[in-house]
């Protein structure tokens, strides 16, 4: 068991050649690979959130669009943590030398997910204090959101 865990930690995936598709803001596929980043949160594609001035605007379309910009060279490479109940792979990847996890959370468009990991709490503070991204208003933290939205459509 030790080490199975060990080696899923030694596991990296480079994606040369391979399609690429952003699913939101911290989920991707390469090729038939599911790949949900580590210890980041970024709004459901769907999900709503408040600018400074109460208007409601795309926070998950625009999470979306921050990590496709930040992978648009197709270069990307994944370093799985371990695989989730979900079968995905929870990784931490890079592009262009650029920790993603990490840019999504310093740019806003993601929260350090601190159940899992402690790594991005000062990448959301310095978010948060620069009030960028989701930060720039109000937002619903997205795992309360998936919370309501499964409720709404599962009212049972």
């Amino acid at each position: 068991m030790i080490l199975m865990i060990l080696s899923s930690l030694l596991i990296g995936i480079s994606c040369a050649g391979e399609t690429i598709e952003v699913v939101d803001g911290d989920s991707l596929f390469i090729g038939k690979r599911e790949i949900r980043l580590s210890g980041i949160d970024a709004p459901e594609y769907r999900q709503e959130c408040y600018d400074s001035q109460n208007n409601p605007y795309p926070c998950g379309r625009q999470a979306a669009q921050a990590l496709r910009k930040m992978i648009k060279n197709g270069n990307i490479t994944c370093r799985i943590v371990v695989k989730d109940k979900y079968k995905r792979e929870v990784s931490v990847c890079s592009s262009g030398g650029v920790n993603l996890n990490k840019q999504m959370v310093t740019d806003g468009w993601a929260v350090a997910y601190t159940r899992y990991t402690k790594d991005y709490i000062s990448a959301e503070q310095k978010a948060k204090k620069q009030k960028i991204g989701i930060w720039q208003g109000r937002f619903l933290k997205p795992e309360y959101y998936r919370i309501l939205h499964k409720e709404k459509n599962n009212p049972h």
